[in-house]
Parts: structure tokens; C-alpha cells; sequence
């Protein structure tokens, strides 16, 4: 913290004072509020790590998403040597607090805007390719399936779930590729009176499936929907982008689904690797919510009853699951 108040202090033009927590997420980032003693402005500073976390992908997205008009934090001052960045406050009310039946469209709205402009982004970004995709669903069986459940896969069950992967990464493949945010839900979403939402954490961003941040979006591992309230968003979706997309509205469907049970078996191992290798257990409180995604569209799909026979015969028994 020396280091950072130290950086702080020297910054010209500002006195910056009152360094307290601001927020945390499942990486080695940290971030603070600090307010500049003479205008009472606030802002918040990145402690990102050089030897954790490389910054260059944040400022270089972030110049991205600012050019076509997505409201990202401006960079106002940094130093890569100690990872620690300057950035504009967009505030601390999440989308999440704010979501009920009454103010989900609107909110919603402005995301899907938001949303469209950001796949009008082309660059050279990392492709969302077929080993990622696949590296990402291995986190499913070490870490959910042995680590926090003690389930061990016989070598039929592990065909199962191969064969899924596979056709998981088929139908990711064969959509459109376009910008992805990669967490384009509801903590990352800031409710403000202008331009809204504030979007962050984005570094991670990719070339990939067309329905992967709409997945993050309207099946959110921290909020649930009725089906025909994301039907409906799909539709604003579908009406409103200026994407070519090469199939028809029951194609698509089956590719946002599809595309969210690979999302949500990530996020099974994600969510249980934060807890038993990083010490953050309150990622365990969403992994009811998460696993019921996938129950859910493993139910609705033919193709996917293989993984719900598993699942159902494994995960289900345990008491853990629910």
C-alpha cells in the first residue's frame, strides 16, 4: 500500500487522499476509490500486479470500446512498471442491485446497445479458438466434479463429456465472430444517469461466438430470468443488430443455448477453483444458480441428454449440487 500511496502523491495536479476499497474480482487485481482533496472528484486506481497481471490488454480494450462510444473508465495517468492505473469512477451501483421486473428492459436496453456497439469492434484480438474453449470446460471435471463434489469420472463417462465438448465448440464455431466482452453480466455492469451502463473488466475480451456475452448477459450465473423475458431480449437483439447472421431466429436460439452450457460448465470449475485454490468461498453461493442453466438446456436439446443422464446420475445425488 506504501508503494501505491507513494505513486499516488506524485501524481501532479491532484491531491488524492481517502484510499479505501473499492472493489475485488476472481483475479489478482484490486481496485480503490480516492478523492482528490481539492475538487472533491473521486476516482479509482488499479493494483494490478506486473508479475500477475499484464495491464497492456486493459488500456489497449479499453481504447477500444471508447471509440465506438461504450462508456469505459478514461485512463487518466499510469505506471505499468508497478501495475497501477488511474481511471475515471464510474460509480458503485452494480446492475445487479438495481435488476427487478420493473426496471429489467430498460437496464437491459441500454446493455444490448451498448452490446451492439461493441461487436462493431475490429481488431486483432485473441481468437476465442477451439482449444480455448476446450481448456476453459476442463475446469469442469478437476475442479467441480473431483475437487468440490469427490466425483471421479469412469473412462465411458469421460466419452460422455468429451463428445459434448465437442459439440459444444461446433456450434461456438460456427457462428459469427465478433468482439467479446467474455463477462458481460450484471457486477460488471454500472447503473449511472449518463451514458449507461459504465462497462468494466474487460481485459479479457476475444474474437469469438456471436451469442457468448448475450449468454452472460441474459443467463447471468447472479441473477435469473423467466424464459420468455430472455426470449423476448434475444428478439430487441435480433431486431436490432446490424450483424449478418446466417440463420434463422430458431438456429440462433440453439446457439445461445448451446453457447451457455459450454459458458456454464467453465464457470463450474471457475467458481470452484476460486474457492479451493484462491480462498474465495463466495463464489460457491452461485454454483446452485449455475449448475441449473445447465440442467435446464441439457433438458430441452436431445443432443445434450447424454450430459443430463451423466449429470443427473453423478452431480444430482450429491448434496452439495443444490
Amino acid at each position: 500500500m506504501s508503494q501505491l500511496e507513494d505513486w499516488l502523491n506524485a501524481i501532479p495536479a491532484h491531491e488524492l487522499v481517502d484510499i479505501r476499497p473499492a472493489s475485488a474480482d476472481a483475479s489478482f487485481r484490486r481496485y480503490f476509490r480516492v478523492t482528490d482533496r481539492n475538487t472533491g472528484k473521486t476516482f479509482v486506481v488499479m493494483d494490478a500486479p506486473p508479475d500477475k497481471e499484464d495491464c497492456k490488454p486493459f488500456i489497449h480494450i479499453t481504447q477500444l470500446l471508447r471509440s465506438v462510444s461504450v462508456n469505459a473508465p478514461d485512463i487518466i495517468t499510469m505506471d505499468l512498471a508497478q501495475g497501477f492505473l488511474l481511471l475515471d469512477d464510474l460509480g458503485d451501483r452494480q446492475y445487479l442491485d438495481y435488476l427487478d421486473d420493473n426496471s429489467s428492459d430498460d437496464l437491459y436496453h441500454d446493455a444490448l446497445i451498448a452490446l451492439i456497439n461493441m461487436q462493431r469492434i475490429q481488431n486483432h484480438l485473441p481468437p476465442y479458438d477451439k482449444q480455448r474453449l476446450h481448456d476453459e470446460m476442463g475446469l469442469f471435471e478437476p475442479w467441480y466434479l473431483n475437487k468440490h463434489l469427490g466425483i471421479t469420472l469412469d473412462d465411458e463417462q469421460k466419452t460422455v463429456i468429451n463428445s459434448i465438448y465437442d459439440l459444444l465448440i461446433e456450434s461456438a464455431q460456427e457462428q459469427p465472430q465478433v468482439f467479446v466482452h467474455r463477462d458481460y453480466h450484471s457486477r460488471n455492469l454500472m447503473l449511472l444517469d449518463e451514458d449507461n451502463p459504465g462497462v468494466i473488466d474487460y481485459q479479457d475480451a476475444v474474437i469469438g461466438p456471436v451469442t457468448y456475452d448475450l449468454v452472460s448477459l441474459f443467463k447471468d450465473c447472479y441473477i435469473e430470468w423467466p424464459r420468455d423475458k430472455v426470449e423476448h431480449w434475444l428478439d430487441k437483439y435480433l431486431r436490432s443488430t446490424a450483424i449478418d447472421l446466417p440463420v434463422d431466429r430458431r438456429r440462433f436460439i440453439r446457439w445461445f443455448d448451446l453457447m451457455g452450457v459450454q459458458r456454464h460448465l467453465k464457470v463450474l470449475g471457475i467458481f470452484a477453483r476460486l474457492n479451493y485454490r484462491d480462498g474465495k468461498s463466495q463464489y460457491l453461493n452461485d454454483l446452485p444458480l449455475t449448475l441449473k442453466y445447465v440442467i435446464d438446456t441439457c433438458s430441452q436439446y436431445d443432443e445434450l441428454k447424454p450430459l443430463l443422464d451423466l449429470l443427473e446420475s453423478t452431480v444430482l445425488q450429491h448434496p452439495k449440487a443444490s
